[in-house]
């Protein structure tokens, strides 16, 4: 529940949440997380994206001191005067993933599957063409051969006959939790990452570095991937109005869509109370 008073950290997820449709940031968002930050509270940006999309991270959440990527494996101190220093950095290895694969396939048929293998900037996805995938200037066709070349970040695998909530139930009943954590964030695709990776382990890096306890960390989220940081953030959790379902079952509040700066409106009252 609410806490009074301010919180002591604020973690918000991007696209969906603190992002609009239109890919954009208002320039109103960005001024209210300067004033959360003028009052002392460390930003965090929690994302589902990978550490190849750095830059773009940055310019979406301007304030934020530290950024928890691929979510959760990849985590950045950006608040040292030197330059940002990764404090972690996540990776699944190549052969787990290939078996995880063909134990998934043998269950549900072929899958389309992508891999984010590389950190550097604006690295394309590798795998196979999908239609549905929304970021095709950064994708790369490979073979599955190529994908599993080399350890990766993620995966993200779909198939045609299942919708990607369904996927995901099965998939958990295959792949146990030591191999690799499943989520999905909205995208059409299951996420395979690391096992033991989710927003709520990378979020506990950063509170550990700043001496914050989980209780007093608010959290803002919009999809499944957010429910571990929705279940270990304490002082509140609070979902979008466009959130999915499974996430507004366990949020304490519920503030307005992210194409209607939500995320800020909630906080600009915060902050004004």
């Amino acid at each position: 529940m609410t806490r009074p008073g301010l919180p002591k950290l604020i973690a918000t997820d991007l696209d969906g949440t603190l992002v609009r449709s239109d890919d954009t940031v208002s320039a109103y968002t960005h001024g209210v997380l300067d004033r959360v930050r003028a009052a002392g509270i460390p930003v965090v940006g929690a994302t589902g994206r990978g550490p190849r999309l750095s830059e773009l991270t940055r310019n979406d959440i301007r304030a934020a001191d530290f950024l928890v990527m691929a979510g959760g494996g990849w985590v950045v101190d950006q608040s040292d005067p030197s330059g940002p220093v990764v404090l972690r950095d996540e990776r699944l290895p190549a052969e787990v993933l290939a078996r995880l694969l063909a134990d998934l396939e043998a269950e549900v048929g072929p899958l389309t599957v992508m891999v984010e293998a590389s950190d550097e900037h604006d690295a394309p996805l590798w795998g196979d063409y999908h239609e549905s995938w929304p970021y095709q200037d950064r994708f790369e066709a490979r073979t599955r051969d190529e994908c599993l070349a080399s350890d990766v970040i993620k995966a993200f695998a779909r198939t045609a006959d299942h919708h990607v909530d369904e996927l995901l139930e099965v998939a958990r009943q295959i792949v146990p939790p030591h191999v690799a954590t499943l989520t999905q964030a909205g995208l059409g695709f299951v996420e395979i990452c690391p096992p033991g990776v989710d927003k709520a382990t990378g979020l506990t890096v950063v509170a550990q570095t700043l001496g914050v306890d989980p209780a007093d960390v608010l959290v803002f989220g919009d999809m499944p991937n957010d429910l571990p940081m929705f279940g270990w953030a304490g002082w509140s959790r609070v979902a979008v109005a466009n959130a999915h379902p499974a996430l507004r079952a366990v949020a304490d509040e519920v503030t307005l869509r992210n194409d209607d700066d939500g995320v800020a409106v909630y906080l600009d009252r915060l902050l004004s109370r």
